[in-house]
């Protein structure tokens, strides 16, 4: 199994580079959203192959997007909403 890296090490590997700062959110958002499918997939023990099957989707797509390596759209978080029993919700915050 690969080992995972903290959204602290994520982060710091992100910053070093030059004109990071711009990038940084993407980067956070989809290293959350990819750890929270990866939570709930495991939380229902499934494999990545089955939430693939679920999602119509294939296995690889679904480890890099569980690895933060793809910034989805919207109709493919509903799929994965769906295929991992869950309601899609988007909302905005407010910042500082």
């Amino acid at each position: 199994m690969v080992e995972r890296k903290s959204w602290t090490d994520k982060r710091a590997e992100v910053l070093g580079r030059p004109g990071a700062g711009a990038s940084y959110d993407a980067t956070r958002l989809r290293f959350e959203l990819g750890a929270a499918v990866r939570d709930r997939r495991e939380s229902l023990g499934i494999t990545q192959a089955e939430l693939a099957a679920r999602a119509g989707l294939r296995q690889p797509a679904i480890a890099r997007f569980e690895a933060g390596g793809t910034m989805p759209t919207i109709p493919l978080l509903e799929r994965l909403a769906a295929a991992l029993e869950l309601h899609l919700r988007v909302e905005f915050e407010a910042t500082g």
